[in-house]
């Protein structure tokens, strides 16, 4: 629970941007400014605070999501795969990873308690369009735990494309359930995989596991 939880406040951070940020605002300060507005909805939102999932899930949805770019997430995750998914299957993949961690990071997102977070020295050259912001969360009691964004420049903006944290991959920590379970019951069995774990999530309000654990 604490490391979803902290993948949630991760994808968090690196989301609440909203529409009003600029094109062309660096990444690092895209992550940086919006870090006390997402604290600050984590700890005054009283229904988030009491578990109300559909609040969890609309700030997700509104705030969070928009600044992903889960076509090339799925991609990766999903590997040496992906060029045998016919085209409907990769819009059913992408489609059912976006769920999954919706699910998964809003159910996550209810156990924020009094973290805080610490953004590391960044420099960018001007063509810099793939690059790495570094911070680390901090936790009472506990010891730091780090978390890079990464992030590449598209047209509408920095999107991220993976997070790690402490040092492990969310894409390739995916990508190895995933190709187990494509080898077990193929393309079609990922996507009824990762369908059902987003359902179990839903109405149990835990995160979901990942397929093949």
């Amino acid at each position: 629970m604490l490391r979803s939880f902290i993948a949630a406040l991760a994808l968090s951070l690196a989301g609440l941007a909203g529409a009003a940020q600029a094109a062309d605002t660096p990444p690092d300060v895209l992550a940086r400014t919006t870090t006390q507005e997402v604290l600050a909805v984590l700890k005054q939102d009283r229904d988030i605070r009491n578990g109300d999932m559909s609040r969890v899930y609309q700030l997700v949805e509104a705030k969070i999501l928009p600044n992903f770019d889960f076509n090339r997430m799925t991609q990766l995750a999903v590997g040496k795969n992906w060029p045998r998914a016919s085209a409907k299957q990769k819009q059913a993949l992408v489609a059912e990873f976006r769920n999954l961690l919706v699910r998964t990071y809003s159910a996550s997102l209810i156990a924020f308690n009094n973290q805080s977070v610490e953004f590391k020295p960044f420099t960018m050259k001007p063509d810099d369009e793939d690059v790495i912001v570094r911070t680390e969360i901090r936790q009472p009691g506990g010891q730091p735990i780090p978390i890079d964004y990464n992030m590449y420049k598209t047209a509408f903006g920095w999107k991220v494309y993976d997070v790690s944290i402490d040092s492990v991959s969310l894409v390739t920590n995916y990508r190895a359930s995933f190709a187990t379970t494509v080898r077990q019951n193929g393309i079609d069995g990922l996507i009824k995989t990762l369908a059902d774990q987003s359902a179990r999530a839903a109405t149990s309000g835990k995160p979901a596991a990942r397929p093949g654990s």
